[in-house]
């Protein structure tokens, strides 16, 4: 079913099955932390079998050799600032006309001077992580004691830096009712973009509890409501642009786009009015998601090389030391399989959201084994379909 246009998401203005919009690269998998839900179950020690300097250079070339506009560029880990020669990376980067970014982890590698020198390398972003709005939440988070403080003190030198900020937080079930308080402190940190992860259970993730389905609706209903104090994106839940547009149509007609949501839901919005008394926060249209999905307009890049539809699906879909990066996005079957969503199992394949929401490909894989088949963290059920239709095989 194709959707009429809004302007309540963003579209792709590139064609999909050309060229991603956003590529992520593991330059290494070394971190000096010990995140309970670290996706790629980081090390201490750089692995001898990561991407050489010239090999990277090499990866920036195909990915720039991608049409313009060319895809963002995301440098993550573990944490990249364990690399001697991430400085080069991103000169190399921005010299071939790439928008590099950087996702670090709050160490003591994250200095004053190092972020002077990125920024002089011309790396225009930095994310960082807060999962808790109190310190003995988030430092239970990062595996050490006082990596909330510390998380505070980088935001604001990332801020005199002159890079734009975004601060990402992993949203579980012993973290959830936090979320308003972490709101004002995006807010006061002075986070240009807010990133909120639904946990998948891969990685060091599978220790951690999820939402339910219906817990993770309430949750993007309640991020719409906010979204006009905070720019805000959502990673591994594309049904946050569902949730937008069918709010659009609530409110054209006139009734309470909110209505009918949970208990989580309503506590949430609760404890939004308290942690946001007395906080200046100024309102502003909302920004509209941009509907990207794995393999869809994204591409992930391991430390080895290995590519991948996205950090969270371990599915292979090729190795930049043998295939060009370009051929792979482009070529290869599992990537193919993720931009045609009329082939995905169960609710997804027959969702009238399907070509802009599209499930979490990756939270399907976890738990189904199949990156095809239906997302269990969804719970709308299609227009039409009065039971769910059984996942693909």
């Amino acid at each position: 079913m194709t959707l009429a246009p809004s302007r309540a998401i963003r579209r792709q203005r590139h064609d999909v099955h050309d060229r991603p919009f956003i590529v992520i690269w593991e330059v290494t998998r070394a971190c000096q932390l010990a995140c309970l839900h670290c996706r790629a179950d980081a090390i201490t020690r750089r692995n001898p079998g990561e991407l050489t300097l010239a090999e990277g250079k090499a990866l920036l070339d195909g990915i720039a050799s991608f049409p313009a506009p060319h895809p963002l560029v995301v440098l993550t880990g573990g944490d990249p600032f364990e690399r001697p020669d991430l400085e080069d990376l991103v000169r190399h980067g921005t010299g071939l006309g790439l928008s590099m970014a950087l996702s670090p982890s709050v160490t003591p590698n994250l200095t004053v001077d190092r972020l002077a020198g990125l920024r002089e390398a011309g790396a225009k972003a930095i994310s960082l992580s807060l999962d808790g709005a109190r310190a003995a939440t988030h430092d239970a988070f990062r595996g050490f004691e006082g990596t909330y403080a510390a998380t505070r003190v980088a935001a604001q030198r990332v801020k005199d830096a002159g890079f734009r900020l975004q601060v990402n937080s992993t949203v579980t079930r012993s973290t959830v009712e936090e979320l308003p308080a972490l709101l004002r402190d995006v807010i006061e940190l002075g986070g240009q973009l807010w990133s909120v992860f639904f946990l998948v259970p891969t990685g060091r993730g599978q220790q951690l509890e999820t939402l339910t389905a219906d817990e993770i609706e309430d949750v993007l209903h309640w991020l719409a409501d906010v979204a006009r104090f905070m720019a805000i994106k959502t990673t591994e839940a594309p049904h946050f642009r569902r949730v937008v547009l069918q709010r659009e149509v609530a409110a054209a007609a006139g009734e309470d786009p909110s209505a009918g949501r949970g208990e989580l839901h309503r506590r949430l919005t609760e404890l939004t009015a308290e942690a946001l008394r007395g906080v200046p926060v100024r309102e502003r249209p909302a920004r509209p998601p941009i509907d990207v999905n794995s393999g869809r307009g994204f591409m992930f890049v391991d430390h080895k090389g290995k590519v991948y539809p996205s950090g969270f699906l371990p599915h292979v879909a090729g190795d930049v030391r043998v295939t060009p990066v370009t051929e792979i996005y482009r070529e290869a079957p599992v990537m193919r399989a993720l931009r045609a969503p009329d082939g995905f199992g169960g609710r997804c394949g027959t969702c009238e959201f399907r070509e802009v929401c599209g499930g979490s490909r990756s939270r399907a894989y976890a738990v189904n084994g199949d990156p095809l088949a239906e997302d269990p963290g969804c719970a709308y059920v299609p227009a039409g379909d009065a039971v769910a239709t059984p996942a693909r095989d």
